[in-house]
């Protein structure tokens, strides 16, 4: 409000506009740097960081030196949620929605095309394949299954932010403004576009412009035919687009978006020989090719945080002053077609399932904060974030309270946890009204379903079946008692409130092909 007042007495002509310029500098400079380093597909224990009560096996398979690094500069969050799959993370990111109210639910990539599997008992809803767009859309096309929003970027970068988006976007379908990250409040974007995943690694394969142009990444011609892994590509372009807004002293956002370790598992000839044939204590076995190949993948998204922070760190004024978000967009992929080990066991251990599922596989993330002079360092926070929650926290921290969205936010601030405040109990809600591509094994947590977590309890809504199933998460993380049958007011209450906050979104619901109605809403499934 300070700085409100002071615009307000310069046009009154009570202050002069140069002390009315150089306050505003210097509120600038006061706001602290952001970088948020995203990583697409990593799951809760693909890291030598362990996120769970004690060391695991995967925490023994991975190195991530930064990671670790990184755990002992800032507090690392052992409960951090996403959606199971990428762009409904990404479109409440942005947003601050859940994706009961933003109606992205599923992953988007061509203009008026859903992305989800056929079922022979489904209808599925009309939901928004388009993907998010920025509010100033009007045309048809642009406002054709979409969501319109004020992006986070944009409220940053209208309060004096210079804005940088690196690697993924997948907000919006080809061929609508969503889809270049440069409308959605980004002053640079680095090689984002509509498509989910790289069709290569490989600058030799020019990052899939020969192999698989559908998946190419684009914005990086430089390094066309260069023995280049695309994960070093975006890292050096991030460094250096960092260097503008440093050399003003403008505040920055940089939004570290990677591709990896998403598929095609391309093989990074930096890291891969540290795993192939590696005897792993878990498997039983050595790592074959793919595994391998997976594990080189984070060890080169690490090296990436570790490059960033030393970018950083050569600039003590810049790096006291930034702050460090990591976070992964969706749990691991645990399927044995492209992972080892046993599908929806082995991948997320102790976890069950993986990307695309219900179960704590598939959303539960690895996430730690750095915030100089506030966060203490080698800490660990209990405190339940969701992936909405990223919206009003980083905003509160830039110091902004004063803004104005054309979308009704869901998320809230856990700037207290980072305080070491006590905050109320977070309470967490997913819905999925589609059929994810890869597997539609309801058993493990795949289909169409809902879901509530609260308390110790996690409860899970299969929309085809009407199946509610209660799980003791805090006992039993793994998810293999359902103890529904035990607890049937547990059930009840929960039920209830996941009804009543999918009621007040609009949230939308599948439907059978054989009647034509609705599924019930999970409180009406209730026998």
């Amino acid at each position: 409000m300070q700085f409100i007042n002071k615009a307000l007495l310069a046009s009154a002509g009570l202050l002069p506009m140069i002390l009315l310029g150089s306050c505003q500098q210097q509120e600038e400079q006061k706001r602290p740097n952001f970088v948020f380093f995203l990583v697409d597909d990593m799951g809760w224990q693909d890291t030598s960081v362990p996120f769970y009560n004690d060391t695991t096996p995967l925490n023994r398979r991975y190195h991530t030196p930064n990671m670790e690094r990184l755990a002992r500069m800032g507090v690392k969050f052992t409960e951090a949620y996403a959606c199971a799959v990428s762009s409904p993370t990404r479109c409440s990111l942005l947003s601050g929605m859940n994706a009961s109210r933003h109606r992205v639910t599923n992953w988007t990539l061509e203009y008026g095309q859903q992305t989800d599997a056929a079922s022979d008992v489904l209808v599925l809803p009309d939901w928004n394949y388009n993907g998010i767009q920025p509010d100033s859309v009007s045309s048809s096309h642009n406002t054709r299954n979409v969501m319109p929003i004020t992006s986070l970027p944009q409220v940053l970068h209208d309060n004096g932010y210079y804005t940088i988006h690196c690697g993924k976007a997948h907000f919006g379908a080809r061929t609508t403004p969503g889809a270049d990250p440069a409308t959605m409040g980004f002053d640079v974007n680095i090689a984002g576009g509509p498509n989910g995943a790289p069709g290569s690694y490989l600058g030799t394969d020019n990052f899939g412009q020969v192999s698989n142009p559908k998946f190419a990444v684009q914005g990086l011609e430089k390094y066309f035919g260069k023995d280049i892994f695309l994960t070093e590509a975006l890292t050096i372009e991030a460094i250096e687009a960092l260097k503008k807004p440093i050399a003003a002293s403008q505040p920055f956002f940089l939004y570290m978006s990677h591709y990896a370790v998403h598929s095609p598992y391309s093989p990074d000839e930096r890291f891969v020989d540290n795993y192939l044939g590696v005897y792993d204590d878990q498997l039983k076995d050595s790592l074959n090719l793919s595994e391998a190949k997976y594990a080189a993948l984070v060890e080169g998204m690490d090296k990436s945080l570790g490059d960033l922070l030393d970018f950083l760190q050569s600039q003590p004024d810049v790096a006291q002053n930034t702050i460090i978000i990591f976070m992964s967009d969706n749990g691991g992929q645990a399927l044995n077609n492209v992972r080892q080990g046993v599908a929806n066991r082995d991948q997320n251990f102790p976890a069950r399932a993986g990307k695309g599922s219900a179960f704590m596989g598939g959303v539960r993330e690895p996430m730690m904060v750095y915030w100089p002079g506030v966060t203490e360092g080698g800490t660990t926070e209990s405190q339940r974030v969701m992936i909405e929650d990223f919206f009003p926290t980083i905003l509160e921290m830039a110091g902004i309270a004063q803004y104005e969205t054309s979308q009704t936010i869901d998320g809230v601030s856990f700037v207290p946890a980072l305080r070491s405040d006590s905050i109320a109990e977070r309470d967490i809600v997913w819905h999925f009204p589609n059929l994810w591509g890869e597997t539609q094994n309801t058993e493990e947590g795949y289909g169409a379903y809902s879901a509530i977590m609260k308390g110790d309890y996690h409860l899970v809504y299969t929309w085809e079946t009407g199946r509610l199933r209660l799980y003791n998460v805090k006992e039993d993380v793994g998810e293999q008692n359902d103890i529904a049958a035990d607890y049937p007011e547990v059930v009840k209450a929960m039920a209830v409130e996941l009804s009543g906050y999918l009621r007040e979104r609009d949230a939308q619901r599948p439907s059978f092909k054989a009647t034509g109605k609705l599924c019930p809403w999970p409180d009406e499934a209730i026998k």
